[in-house]
C-alpha cells in the first residue's frame, strides 16, 4: 500500500472532544468566571412569582388544584436560574430548588387569596393586603393533600437539576480551543 492509499479516519462529528485535566480546569475556570449568582437569584424569584401567578389563576378559574402546576414551576424556575445565572456550581442548583419550593407555596397561597377575592367580589390585591394570614394558612393546611409532597418534591428536584448549567461536548470543544 502506498502512502497516498493509506486509510485515514477523519474525526467524527459525534466524537467527544479529548480534553486533559489541565484543559478541564481551564474550561471550568472560564465557565465559573461567567457565572452570575445575583442575576440567577433575580431570575429564580421572577420565575417563581410568575409560575405561582399562573398556578393561582388556573386553580381559581377551574376550581381544581392541579398538582402538575408544581412541576411547571420547577421547570420555569430552573431554566430561569440557568439562563440568567449561567452557573456550574451547586449553589445555583440550591437556588433553583429553593425558589421552586417558594413558587409552589406561593402558588397555593395566591390560589387561596384569588378564590377568596372572587368570593368577596374584590380585587386580588385588596384581598392580598387585607387578608388574615392565619386564616389563609389554615385553609392551606386544610386543602393540603399528601400527593402535594410528591409534586413539590418533583418541582424542587427539577429546580435543582435544571438550574445547574450542564457542561456539554460543544462547550468543552469551544473552550478547549481557546
Amino acid at each position: 500500500m502506498t502512502n497516498d492509499m493509506k486509510e485515514t479516519n477523519p474525526p467524527q462529528e459525534n466524537q467527544r472532544p479529548q480534553i486533559d485535566e489541565y484543559q478541564m480546569n481551564m474550561v471550568m475556570a472560564q465557565l465559573q468566571s461567567e457565572q452570575n449568582l445575583p442575576l440567577g437569584i433575580v431570575g429564580g424569584l421572577i420565575a417563581a412569582l410568575a409560575g405561582a401567578s399562573v398556578w393561582a389563576v388556573i386553580t381559581a378559574y377551574t376550581n381544581f388544584q392541579i398538582g402538575w402546576m408544581a412541576v411547571g414551576v420547577g421547570f420555569l424556575v430552573g431554566y430561569a436560574v440557568r439562563y440568567l445565572g449561567k452557573g456550574v456550581e451547586k449553589v445555583f442548583g440550591i437556588t433553583g430548588a429553593l425558589f421552586s419550593l417558594l413558587g409552589c407555596a406561593a402558588g397555593n397561597f395566591f390560589s387561596v387569596i384569588l378564590a377568596a377575592a372572587n368570593n368577596e367580589n374584590i380585587s386580588f390585591f385588596s384581598m392580598l393586603f387585607n387578608v388574615d394570614l392565619n386564616a389563609v394558612i389554615e385553609i392551606m393546611v386544610m386543602t393540603f393533600h399528601p400527593m402535594d409532597v410528591l409534586f413539590y418534591g418533583i418541582a424542587v428536584y427539577e429546580g435543582y437539576k435544571i438550574a445547574i448549567l450542564p457542561i456539554t461536548d460543544d462547550m468543552l470543544a469551544r473552550y478547549a480551543m481557546k
